[in-house]
């Protein structure tokens, strides 16, 4: 067998780098227009479909339970096929996707089509966020990684407003008919620049699917970044599923302004965040090569007393300000959780590692939109977001723990490997 490491190969120079991140950017923004649209309409699909709530938290848990079992798969593919032909086809289909969202008759049908998405969009993440990583050395690749995150914040912000404000004008159809077509079109562009990044043919030995997960399995710093990840964004989901409808109810918001403050202050905030994590990462690197991980237990750490206060709060301009604090402190976590893993495993298994990672945060997240919709009128938002404020400190004191035990080891291991 080959030893030598398998690299997705940079695209030759430092503007053609950039570039490549601008073009991933666009792509992932447009992945998160697509899919957070949604949750702003939610009024207007409960009275237009006759939907319970129980059924619109489904619209995000099926959404992630059926890209969570495809982010493994995909992430397997992207280790060993094209992954510049993965993105661009993941790119068509959910845009199609989206389109035909704008056509359903009932709960049903849209529910089926939230699954159709999940399918298409598992696809992107896993080798988007590799061919990033591998566009730059190692004490740069936070800000990399960083920067194509900023497109998820973006889009997020996009794609709820966007769809609240056309919601709120009886026009939720023509929303999802308008973000998909500009995927469509998008594609040729990002096709015809993506056709000239080379790639190496993969070892097929060594990206066996076995040999890849059995590899991951030994990092323990890897395992535990597979409990911690789930923790993390199940609270990031139960915002995104349920704080507009959380503040239309609260503070009798229009769709539009509800899912303005639900987005634009912890997404701003957010931008910051990551994009100061990832240049904060990259400096310490230098000095400690456990800064990625130290930076994620500051994010979960100063994370937990802002999303309690952000279902607690008892004005809006409180909401605001906790919003803004958990969007400065999450985006920390958000800028290395991937480079922080690509520092522990192999480089021949970054796309199926992102895949294990996103498994288990999508299924974890799908429960999020669900109980916010099953537990909407008993335990209540705001209690739920209290609990979940507990979790972000013991997975923090977790990450603790497995940086002072398992890191050096991993670190070491993966060092020799490479």
């Amino acid at each position: 067998m080959n030893s030598e490491p398998v690299r997705s190969a940079p695209p030759k120079g430092a503007t053609t780098a950039m570039a490549l991140v601008a073009l991933m950017w666009f792509a992932y923004f447009l992945n998160y227009c697509d899919r957070q649209a949604v949750f702003a309409m939610f009024p207007s699909l409960k009275a237009s479909l006759s939907m319970s709530d129980h059924q619109l938290g489904l619209v995000g848990a099926v959404f992630l339970w059926v890209y969570a079992i495809g982010c493994p798969i995909s992430g397997y593919l992207g280790d060993r096929f094209s992954k510049r032909l993965l993105v661009v086809l993941s790119l068509v289909v959910w845009s199609l996707v989206t389109i035909g969202t704008g056509l359903v008759a009932s709960g049903a049908a849209l529910l089926a089509m939230r699954a159709a998405m999940g399918v298409s969009e598992s696809l992107y993440m896993s080798s988007a966020v590799a061919l990033t990583a591998g566009a730059y050395p190692a004490a740069r690749r936070s800000r990399a990684v960083s920067m194509l995150m900023t497109g998820q914040i973006a889009g997020t912000v996009a794609g709820s407003w966007f769809g609240g404000w056309m919601a709120d004008r009886g026009q939720w159809r023509e929303a999802f008919f308008a973000l998909g077509a500009v995927g469509v079109l998008y594609a040729l562009p990002y096709f015809a620049f993506l056709r000239r990044v080379k790639e190496p043919q993969a070892d097929k030995v060594a990206t066996t699917a076995g040999i890849t997960f059995s590899a991951l399995t030994r990092s323990r710093t890897f395992l535990l970044l597979c409990l911690v990840f789930p923790v993390f964004v199940f609270g990031i989901w139960l915002l995104y599923g349920w704080l507009p409808a959380f503040l239309h109810g609260k503070f009798h918001l229009n769709q539009a302004d509800a899912a303005f403050n639900a987005t634009v202050f912890l997404q701003t905030a957010t931008f910051v965040g990551v994009i100061g994590g990832g240049m904060i990462a990259d400096a310490l690197y230098h000095r400690t090569k456990a800064a990625r991980f130290w930076l994620m237990v500051c994010g979960l750490m100063l994370s937990a007393p802002c999303i309690h206060a952000l279902g607690n709060s008892d004005t809006l301009l409180v909401t605001r300000i906790a919003a803004t604090g958990f969007g400065l402190f999450s985006g920390l976590f958000i800028a290395n959780i991937f480079p922080a893993t690509f520092d522990i495993i192999s480089s021949t298994a970054r796309a199926t590692a992102v895949g294990m990672l996103n498994f288990f945060g999508a299924i974890t997240s799908g429960f999020a939109t669900l109980f916010g919709g099953m537990w909407k009128q008993t335990l209540g938002i705001d209690r739920m977001l209290s609990i979940t404020a507990l979790a972000y400190l013991v997975a923090g004191a977790a990450l603790i723990i497995g940086i002072r035990t398992w890191f050096p080891r991993d670190l070491a291991q993966t060092q020799v490997s490479s």
